[in-house]
């Protein structure tokens, strides 16, 4: 397994493994597009991509504001630990931008919601579209 940053060549492998996962599903997978991807990786934040036997796996981008953007692992390559190293690479860099909290929002009920609670966040209710807010506090 390798984990680095994200290139522009990297997009077409994040984004198949945004449209495969089963939870927190696109209900339009036009509504990301590669300009989106682009500025993830370029403008509004940093993207990690995790690589295993040559193949882009899961990928995570956080956002210069603070915000988790995204952190998907393809379904074929669920518990490795990937998505804790990930969050954890992702994390540590949010920090290191002076954030004292940090935020995301996801589908409740769901196996990302549960991981985020083992990783320290904290529920804050449901946004504005129905989806639940989560935040995490600083070291």
């Amino acid at each position: 397994m390798t984990l680095r940053r994200a290139i522009q060549s990297d997009i077409p492998a994040m984004q198949r493994v945004r449209l495969a996962v089963r939870e927190n599903t696109l209900s339009d997978p036009a509504r990301i597009t590669e300009a989106d991807y682009i500025a993830a990786l370029e403008d509004v934040g940093r993207t990690w991509v995790v690589e295993a036997n040559g193949e882009i796996v899961a990928f995570a981008t956080g956002c210069n504001s603070g915000n988790v953007w995204a952190l998907f692992v393809h379904p074929d390559h669920e518990g490795r630990g990937y998505g804790k190293s990930l969050h954890s690479t992702m994390i540590n860099w949010l920090w290191s931008l002076g954030h004292t909290r940090l935020w995301l929002i996801t589908d409740p009920g769901t196996r990302a919601e549960r991981f985020y609670i083992s990783q320290g966040w904290q529920s804050c209710g449901i946004a504005a579209g129905g989806e639940l807010r989560l935040e995490l506090s600083g070291p």
